[in-house]
């Protein structure tokens, strides 16, 4: 950890142009202040700063506000969840090449409820009375196979952009002709949203609670938290709409690097339709490229913020891997996972069952589960999608060309299916060039995977005039300037600064102070911190002061958008004919299971008090 920063603070007055002889002798004005003790000196501090003291996303212990606040201290403002507004997109449903919806049928007596088929031009073709089958049946497992007017909408702001998904669905798991099922009605059974910065790879998953069966999307849902620490109302409807157990690891299927799981059933012009963007269904059914192509490899950043849902999947988060395929088919242009994107995702894409070919007890039951789950899906997909029907689009990747299933590439090979099958259920060596899927939380500073930002010239002490009063009593200040830059996201409000102060008497000679005078980074991490005040204390043999935020962000209130560096000031008192020495260290808070990522540059400061 490099040393930055040293500086020098002098009170001069006449006698400090007495001889140094004169410092050799121990005076009264050389021993602390008796009523400077530690309970004095964490009371005065936290007098004068402790507003600007706290931790972020700390306000609530609620499960749901806690992670909202998270959320918001890393992504910023978050938008309420509308799947009505103008930007929001109906899922298509397709079966044989045409696009389906429920509507009153006009030519039957009483106009019951049926399935209307048009085609690429808008023509009608025919009406039926059940849909059994559809072209892109969902993979997500759990839901309706060939659900109908699922809502979704995606919402950028900068590098951050939110995905909110309104999804209809039912227990039988099978599409009828129930009003439910209707564009119009506003009644769905999934809630999700996720938020997504493309600059850092950050990720965050809320879910609508799961014993509530029905949502309406009539109006907006509020961002877990509220929108702000004081939005009262705001927190208690969230705290009634998240699911607090996290019962759905969300992170196992988005786990590609990006927001989105993109397969056929999303409805994304460049998979699904032999021409691409340029098919004629793709034009008329598809929601063309709402949901963005995001170039990402194995080594690019990932990471899924939030303590209550990285708590409750750490074991899973830790053992995921990204894949190679040992072959060069299938991870030229893709990361596929040891997870939902290569367990089921992949055999879906390629046609092909999941396999492994020495199972543990363990992962013989799971490849039970995702081998039905194949087969659920396989008997709701139509004929006419199949490479041996009139549509030819699944497999939906095949070797070499990828999406572009135009040409009359073949499928993968069942040898090479298996090799990689084997890898991407955990069961290959290094073939499979297994690399961790999630990254590490970045240290605040200025080096690889930092913010970019830290402290610079602008690092200054300064010894303040005393107070009328206290004649051997000082204030001292220390002033630094950051921005927390990382993700540029204006609001972000995860890195806090620690300030350890060790005092000492002023050699003799005024020599300049050893490495080991400062406050170690121990006692600056706050390892055996024994709290006087709230973030004051004691830490080791220094004097500490913990999570300290910019100049006038008070606690438990929203941080100002910035672009420029931000001031922070911290004061604390000192004594005649003292020194302090003193270390900043700054910190993110994780809000994952590492709690705490440090800078990895540190910066000292000293400041002799001399009122002779």
């Amino acid at each position: 950890m490099g040393v930055k920063g040293i500086g020098f603070a002098f009170m001069i007055g006449a006698a400090a142009l007495a001889s140094a002889n004169a410092l050799d002798r121990p005076k009264a004005k050389d021993v602390p202040n008796p009523e400077l003790t530690e309970e004095k000196f964490a009371e005065t501090v936290h007098r004068w700063n402790g507003a600007f003291l706290w931790e972020p996303a700390s306000a609530s212990t609620n499960i749901t506000t806690r992670f909202g606040d998270e959320a918001r201290a890393v992504f910023g403002p978050i938008p309420d969840a509308d799947c009505a507004g103008r930007g929001a997109k109906t899922i298509p449903l397709e079966v044989d090449g045409n696009i389906v919806d429920l509507q009153p049928n006009p030519n039957k007596a009483g106009n019951p409820l049926e399935f209307e088929h048009r085609d690429a031009d808008g023509t009608l073709v025919k009406w039926t009375a059940s849909i059994a089958k559809c072209d892109k049946p969902s993979l997500a497992g759990n839901v309706t196979y060939c659900g109908l007017n699922s809502r979704l909408n995606r919402v950028v702001k900068g590098n951050v952009e939110w995905l909110f998904l309104c999804r209809k669905s039912n227990a039988s798991l099978e599409l009828e002709p129930d009003p439910y099922w209707q564009r119009s009605n506003p009644k769905f059974s999934r809630f999700g949203s996720i938020g997504f910065n493309r600059g850092t790879g950050e990720i965050v998953f809320f879910d609508g609670r799961k014993d509530q069966e029905v949502f309406d999307w009539s109006k907006p849902f509020v961002p877990p938290g509220g929108r702000s620490y004081s939005d009262t109302a705001g927190r208690a409807a969230a705290e009634a709409l998240y699911d607090q157990t996290f019962q759905i690891e969300c992170s196992a299927c988005h786990d590609n690097k990006n927001p989105y799981v993109i397969n056929p059933h999303i409805g994304q012009a460049r998979i699904g339709y032999p021409d691409g963007k340029n098919d004629p269904r793709a034009r008329a059914f598809s929601l063309g490229a709402y949901l963005p192509r995001l170039p990402r490899n194995e080594r690019t950043p990932f990471r899924v913020i939030g303590s209550g849902y990285t708590s409750t999947y750490a074991a899973e988060l830790k053992n995921a891997s990204t894949v190679r395929d040992p072959n060069g088919d299938c991870t030229e242009c893709h990361t596929l996972t040891t997870q939902t994107t290569g367990q089921r995702l992949a055999p879906d894409a390629v046609g092909r069952e999941p396999f492994i070919s020495n199972p543990s007890w363990a992962q013989l039951l799971e490849l039970r589960a995702e081998k039905e789950n194949y087969r659920q899906v396989d008997l709701h997909r139509t004929e006419w999608a199949r490479r041996s029907g009139g549509g030819r689009i699944h497999p939906w990747m095949v070797p070499a060309n990828g999406n572009d299933v135009s040409g009359h590439s073949s499928q993968i090979s069942l040898d090479a299916w298996r090799e990689l099958s084997d890898c991407l259920w955990g069961g290959g060596g290094p073939e499979c060039g297994y690399r961790p899927l999630y990254t590490p939380c970045p240290a605040p500073g200025k080096r690889a995977g930092g913010d970019g930002s830290a402290p610079g010239d602008d690092l200054a002490v300064t010894v303040l005039p005393p107070d009328p009063g206290l004649p051997a009593q000082r204030r001292i200040r220390v002033r630094w300037k950051y921005l927390n830059s990382y993700g540029e996201v204006p609001g972000r409000d995860d890195v806090r600064f620690n300030m350890a102060v060790r005092e000492s008497l002023i050699p003799a000679a005024g020599e300049k102070p050893h490495a080991k005078d400062y406050p170690s980074l121990d006692e600056a991490m706050g390892k055996d911190f024994r709290a006087l005040r709230p973030k004051v204390g004691l830490s080791g043999s220094a004097r500490l002061m913990q999570d300290a935020s910019y100049l006038g962000h008070a606690r438990f209130s929203e941080p100002s958008s910035a672009m420029e560096r931000r001031e922070y000031r911290l004061d604390f008192p000192g004594t005649c004919n003292r020194r302090y020495a003193i270390r900043i260290l700054p910190k993110r808070f994780c809000f994952d299971q590492s709690n705490v990522a440090f800078g990895f540059e540190d910066y000292l400061l000293l400041a002799d008090v001399r009122c002779d």
